[in-house]
């Protein structure tokens, strides 16, 4: 097995999200780097730090070359980063000294990799929005076809009350609205610009310091910063979590699904799934599988990024490093899982008559609550539920409904007009409905 499944041949096709994966590949950052490069030396030219033809010139250079990210293997193993390596390389590559001493001017190798980290990381930000978008709307459409089919609600695991589907379906997305809002809140906060030097001050910046990082900013088109975040690494901790609150509600939807779907209950058909090595008859769920998967390891990653929240001193290499081991793998996750809760929402379909078939079983307990208020009407609360908690018993051991057995002691109340699915949906619907449209506004 590949000490990552991400990048493992073998599972490659399960787990891994090829279009995140390209942003966290070592081409991807070495790139990202050399544009950061660039772009600061194209800034600092054009504000007359460094000289405008060695600026031009560095420019000019950085895009036709070719560094091979194995080539800066060495150097990082030596140096515990890429960058002094890379910088080597590019002014090796340039063969001119008189212009390649500019390179790299008073920036910190920090600067660079949390610059080139950001400008990935608005990637990814633009992947997970697009899917959130396209999963909103599979389960919009789902929340909206079965606003008002009537199944069991189960708490505890343990049959509760009528509800509806629609409500089910508008409860697993409400919290991916949420998190929608909740990105593009903390998006000016993360993707930021990252220029202050080596100890944060910008001394070797110069007295246009802040100029040039709000140039720098400008030119690759994020926030500036006013303070210096080598050490403040709580918009990264923020977006790991995020992603991870992501991770956790498609496990939950998975989990529904799986559940659902057991042969046992049967109330929701889920695409075909993976069969067994022995046995014909399974299909087993193996992408909603992997929904709980993912999250559950990103759950434990988050809590490595949390740990990286402490930045001793004005730098730190060790928490730095812990970042490089958890974030890539968290943005991984739950790209991977958004692509895998898409089908399995848009194929999902619920069987209207076994869930039907199930609350009109079980001896009509699940009518229970609304009994048990509708007696309240007529003697004290704790009476009437003292009293519906002993016929539940009585229907159980029977075999008799529930409804049938108060319905003898109480003739003159017209039970029927409560012991209805449609009866004890209460705002199921009108819950499924307000979901809908706020999806719909997005």
């Amino acid at each position: 097995m590949a000490i990552s499944t991400f990048d493992s041949t073998l599972y490659r096709e399960l787990l891994h999200d090829g279009e995140v994966g390209q942003l966290f590949s070592d081409r991807a950052e070495v790139d990202a780097m050399i544009r950061v490069e660039a772009a600061l030396a194209k800034v600092q030219g054009g504000l007359e730090v460094i000289p405008d033809a060695s600026a031009r010139h560095i420019l000019q250079a950085l895009q036709a070359v070719h560094i091979d990210p194995a080539s800066l293997a060495a150097g990082t193993r030596d140096a515990g980063i890429p960058v002094p390596a890379l910088v080597s390389a590019l002014r090796d590559a340039m063969q001119a000294p008189e212009h390649s001493r500019y390179l790299h001017w008073g920036a910190t190798t920090q600067d660079i990799m949390d610059t080139a980290l950001v400008l990935r990381l608005r990637e990814v930000c633009n992947i997970v929005e697009n899917r959130l978008k396209r999963l909103l709307a599979a389960l919009a459409d789902l929340a909206d076809a079965h606003a008002t089919l009537p199944l069991a609600a189960r708490t505890r695991r343990q049959p509760a009350t009528p509800t509806s589907f629609g409500a089910v379906v508008a409860a697993w997305g409400a919290p991916l609205l949420n998190q929608l809002e909740a990105l593009a809140q903390l998006k000016p906060r993360l993707l930021k610009v990252s220029l202050a030097g080596a100890a944060g001050n910008s001394t070797a910046l110069g007295k246009k310091a802040a100029g040039q990082r709000a140039a720098l900013a400008v030119e690759l088109e994020l926030a500036d910063c006013e303070l210096p975040w080598h050490s403040d690494r709580t918009a990264l901790s923020e977006f790991a979590s995020l992603l991870t609150r992501v991770n956790g509600v498609l496990a939950k939807l998975g989990e529904d699904c799986m559940l659902g779907a057991q042969a046992e209950i049967g109330e929701l058909i889920l695409a075909a799934g993976g069969g067994s090595s022995t046995m014909p008859q399974k299909q087993n769920p193996v992408q909603a599988e992997t929904l709980l998967s993912l999250f559950q390891l990103a759950a434990a990653l988050d809590a490595a990024m949390t740990q990286s929240l402490l930045h001793r001193q004005q730098r730190d290499g060790a928490a730095w490093m812990l970042e490089w081991h958890a974030l890539p793998q968290i943005c991984m996750a739950a790209g991977r899982a958004l692509q895998l809760a898409i089908p399995i929402v848009t194929q999902l379909e619920p069987d209207g008559m076994r869930m039907r078939t199930i609350l009109e079983g079980g001896h009509g307990l699940v009518y229970a609550e609304a009994i048990s208020f509708r007696l309240a009407e007529i003697m004290p609360r704790p009476q009437a539920q003292a009293l519906v908690k002993q016929l539940c018993t009585e229907a159980v051991a029977q075999g008799v409904a529930l409804p049938e057995l108060v319905a003898q002691q109480f003739p003159e109340i017209d039970w029927n007009e409560i012991t209805t699915p449609a009866a004890q949906l209460g705002e199921a619907p009108e819950q499924a409905h307000r979901f809908v449209a706020r999806v719909r506004n997005i």
